[in-house]
């Protein structure tokens, strides 16, 4: 289970804040058996990158602290990095009491596809309200298990040679910024 508690927030601009040092992965040794857990903050949820080093380094559930608003493509960014990622995403975000915040606090399972099922589903949960509180979602690890070892999102056919692109420092236009920092 996910007990996400919102309370404080200090408001700043996005070209101000600084992205996390790294990404971890550990084991936690739950009630319901071991799960591999991964933290981003919500700035690195801004980029795909940080949500697929995390799946490679074997999480199978994202903690997402947040401190901005969750709107639709806030949103959709989360579900994007659950479905790719084939792992579930849980993102705890201030109540709309704390200035540029409103709640919204999410868990994304990342199962797109469930057995006998023909279409493909949401993978949204749960989503809390706008206000302060304590809220419990369930993920059911065993099928998210199930649907990684099957599926063909995650790790099982990436083309890593292909991306090393990826990897370089070059930044061209339009996306040079004077205010830049590694």
């Amino acid at each position: 289970m996910f007990m996400p508690k919102c309370i404080l927030v200090i408001s700043m601009w996005k070209k101000n804040l600084t992205a996390g040092k790294s990404f971890y992965v550990t084991t936690l040794d739950t009630s319901c058996g071991e799960v591999k857990i991964g933290a981003m903050i919500c700035y690195d949820r801004e980029f795909p990158e940080s949500a697929r080093i995390l799946m490679l380094k074997g999480a199978e559930l994202i903690l997402v602290p947040n401190a901005c608003p969750m709107e639709i493509n806030r949103l959709s960014q989360l579900r994007a990095r659950a479905f790719e990622n084939m792992l579930a995403i849980a993102t705890c975000n201030y109540p709309e009491t704390v200035p540029d915040c409103n709640g919204n606090s999410t868990v994304f399972d990342g199962v797109v596809y469930l057995p006998n099922e023909s279409s493909s589903r949401d993978t949204c949960i749960f989503q809390a309200g706008k206000a302060e509180g304590i809220y419990i979602s369930e993920l059911d690890l065993e099928q998210l298990r199930k649907y990684r070892e099957n599926e063909v999102f995650g790790n099982a056919y990436r083309h890593p040679k292909k991306y090393k692109l990826l990897t370089e420092l070059k930044i061209d236009k339009p996306f040079i910024r004077n205010d830049y920092r590694e």
